[in-house]
């Protein structure tokens, strides 16, 4: 039997990135700027559409959802990052890494439904657009969001009871920067098949299945102008996830110091790079964004 302390540990301790700790300060260094590019430019993609009336569309209700998520998503992880490489501050709290683990995972899964939402706003849009009002009403646009969050919510919460059910007495060195579910699980000594079956089929059949929507939507369109921002967002999102979970799961010859630096970046580019990709493709969102900061400079 295993005593108490073991299915509640007090803490973990988050290596960072295994075989490269001389380098971590230098590592935080682009991981720092990252951040700041996905705060700051997600704060602005939010600023503009709350207070731009023209941008009051179901297509931008959805990309401010998506900037909501992508901040919960980076701040959930690469702050924790930044204080481990930069401050030495390795310790995280069992409570503070299932909450790292559930925001973690809940944001990804948010941000695939939001991006099929969005898919699926292209599609009326462009394939039916005398009907995208009457189509896109307010109260659909309300059920789909409460839809993605209950159904994200669902899928992710069983992730924090299958762990808090392990005990972990061998040891509570995680060699990664952050708390994600499988990581955490291999470090108990019990069985972990539940834990890898659940963590492996679960998430990634929905998210296969958000792919395999989106896919669908976009075999209607044609014009590949109007669709490029998000088709952009859609790879940068997905491709790397998929090599990751990929990679872990079967890469076993792959350095593990390589696997950890490329789900960091993963979930840290991602977010980054949304409002730059509709700030740039978005005409709307570009001349709100330079009309501000006209606005500012002649201030």
């Amino acid at each position: 039997m295993y005593n108490l302390s073991c299915y509640n540990p007090s803490s973990f301790i988050l290596v960072g990135i295994p075989g490269l700790e001389k380098f971590h300060m230098w590592i935080g260094i682009p991981f720092c700027v990252i951040y700041v590019v996905a705060v700051v430019g997600n704060c602005i993609l939010l600023y503009l559409i709350a207070v731009e009336h023209s941008l009051h569309e179901p297509m931008f209700f959805f990309l401010s959802l998506l900037a909501t998520t992508d901040l919960i998503l980076s701040t959930a992880t690469v702050p924790k990052l930044l204080s481990n490489f930069c401050l030495g501050s390795q310790e995280i709290t069992f409570s503070g890494c299932l909450t790292q683990m559930f925001f973690l995972h809940f944001s990804f899964v948010v941000d695939s439904a939001i991006l099929l939402a969005m898919a699926f706003d292209r599609y009326v849009a462009i394939c039916f657009p005398l009907r995208y009002t009457t189509i896109l009403t307010p109260q659909v646009i309300i059920k789909l969001m409460l839809s993605i969050v209950v159904r994200s919510f669902s899928i992710i919460l069983p992730d924090v009871f299958l762990l808090k059910r392990l005990p972990f007495c061998r040891t509570r060195i995680i060699p990664h920067t952050y708390c994600e579910h499988i990581g955490v699980a291999r470090l108990s000594s019990a069985d972990i098949s539940i834990n890898v079956g659940y963590g492996f089929a679960v998430p990634l059949m929905t998210v296969i299945s958000d792919v395999i929507f989106i896919a669908v939507s976009y075999a209607f369109i044609v014009c590949a102008v109007t669709c490029g921002s998000h088709v952009c967002v859609i790879l940068m999102l997905y491709t790397p996830a998929f090599f990751s979970i990929l990679a872990h799961r079967f890469g076993h010859s792959v350095p593990r110091n390589v696997l950890i630096l490329f789900a960091n970046f993963y979930v840290a580019i991602p977010t980054a790079l949304n409002p730059i990709v509709y700030g740039v493709k978005t005409k709307q969102i570009q001349d709100k964004f330079i009309r501000l900061f006209s606005l500012k400079n002649s201030q």
